[in-house]
């Protein structure tokens, strides 16, 4: 009974704090927590088959109908979420793909209202063997593929043969959708994390964005007890529940909070050290940790808490919600434990041909002359209408990934993303990436709080390990 309640206490944390921000990315002209993960953004953690057959059950009668639309030979149909930054991707795909390849070619997007309809699609299609109900292509997220690839083989088709240049892209965004050798996924979205700064606040303290670029964490947090001092600011805020920072300050260092598959937190000094930095931080007014998503984009951030933001570039559309403090904003990389540039990704998603395709070479051609090309008119349309930002290396030298954002003080910002994005180093993931985001989140508060950090560490690997089966 215990582990079940566990259980039940873990997935539901994993849902909402999914829903609040990480798994993909967001709306440029909403709250992006919430229509994201929503990179960043990110969207509910994969059910359980029972549950999974309740929630994907209400859609079938719509995928059945959209997979049979996409029995013309010009036409496919895709399942996507996100009215506001991943559907006017697809549609600046399509209109790319008709201009430049065949102007009678269909794509018929079918909106999803989050990501974890997908997910629960293709858990009822596996569980029952039945495919049928499945479009030609679904977008899908990341940290959450290798897991269904796995658990479901006959739900995909791979890009073995697609003409696609996959050293194009960023080695990191390619290790969620390659799976023993082979490819299965087209990025879609950039997930590198930025640490965007108000430069007028850190002026104001007597620094500028070079002191902040390649700085150590300690350093770090003796500019922003300065700031703190001087203007009443936090230099950089965080959700509480869904505490990013501990993924993103690892992957930064070139380290994961798993090994061969196992949580292994007591014995990570990285990740030790890493806590006692966000404890620390929080508790000399460096750091706020926000009591949920809406308060770390709202309150926090819009609100005029902060000096700092770090997190997915999918956080962007937030920060630009305040009119007022455009061109008081720059980014950069991120700060590492020994000092040197940093580099992290937190959310993304990819597009994968599933099993039940009737066009599978239409669908790679598709994808290989707009997402995996590189396009110019695919990814600058995207970046224009929905704020998407390409993993694509060619197609962030276009004029557009070029331009100065007036908002971040006319900073080139995009094709400064992309680059950014080439750096990332590759970590190992887990299908337990959200359960271990929430009980190292539930360490830390407790730690603020006063309680021992290592041995607040210890109960969340044990946690962890007793939700995972692992004795």
């Amino acid at each position: 009974m215990k582990k079940k309640i566990l259980s039940v206490l873990l997935t539901a944390a994993m849902v909402t704090g999914i829903l609040a921000g990480c798994g993909s990315s967001a709306a440029p002209a909403a709250d992006t927590g919430a229509a994201a993960d929503t990179g960043a953004a990110e969207e509910a953690a994969p059910a359980d088959d029972a549950a999974a057959d309740d929630s994907a059950a209400a859609d079938a009668s719509t995928g059945e109908a959209a997979a049979a639309a996409a029995e013309g030979e010009n036409s496919l149909t895709v399942w996507a979420w996100d009215a506001n930054f991943n559907i006017p991707a697809l549609k600046a795909a399509e209109a790319d793909y008709q201009k430049n390849v065949d102007p009678d070619f269909t794509l018929n997007i079918v909106e999803q209202s989050q990501s974890s309809d997908v997910e629960n699609a293709i858990t009822l299609a596996g569980s029952s063997g039945d495919y049928s109900a499945l479009p030609d292509i679904v977008l899908f997220q990341d940290h959450y593929i290798q897991r269904y690839v796995a658990d479901y083989p006959d739900a995909w088709n791979n890009l073995e043969g697609a003409d696609i240049d996959w050293s194009d892209f960023g080695a990191e965004k390619l290790s969620y959708s390659t799976i023993d050798g082979k490819h299965y996924g087209v990025p879609v979205d950039n997930g590198t994390a930025i640490m965007a700064y108000r430069v007028d606040l850190l002026e104001e303290a007597g620094y500028t964005l070079d002191d902040m670029t390649g700085i150590s964490w300690d350093k770090f947090i003796e500019v922003g007890k300065a700031v703190y001092d001087k203007t009443g600011k936090y230099l950089l805020c965080m959700d509480g529940d869904g505490n990013d920072l501990i993924y993103m300050m690892l992957q930064a260092e070139g380290q994961s909070q798993f090994q061969d598959g196992v949580p292994v937190f007591v014995d990570n000094p990285t990740l030790v050290e890493v806590v006692k930095l966000i404890v620390q931080m929080a508790q000399e007014n460096v750091l706020y940790l926000a009591n949920d998503w809406s308060d770390y984009t709202d309150q926090a951030i819009q609100g005029d808490m902060v000096a700092g933001v770090m997190n997915g570039n999918w956080i962007i559309p937030t920060i630009e919600q305040v009119g007022d403090n455009s061109g008081k904003w720059e980014i950069t990389s991120l700060p590492t434990i020994n000092g040197g540039e940093g580099y992290a990704a937190n959310g993304g998603s990819s597009l994968y041909i599933t099993g039940n395709s009737k066009n599978v070479e239409l669908a790679q051609k598709f994808l290989a002359s707009t997402f995996g090309a590189g396009s110019t008119d695919t990814y600058d349309d995207a970046l224009k209408n929905g704020g998407v930002i390409t993993c694509s290396t060619k197609a962030s030298k276009s004029d557009v990934y070029q331009e100065g954002v007036e908002y971040f003080n006319n900073q080139a910002i995009y094709s400064k993303i992309v680059e950014m994005g080439t750096h990332v180093p590759v970590v190992e993931q887990s299908d337990y990436h959200y359960p271990a985001r929430q009980v190292l989140a539930t360490a830390i508060q407790n730690a603020i709080a006063g309680a021992d950090v290592e041995t607040e560490i210890e109960q969340a690997e044990t946690d962890l390990k007793f939700e995972m089966g692992i004795q």
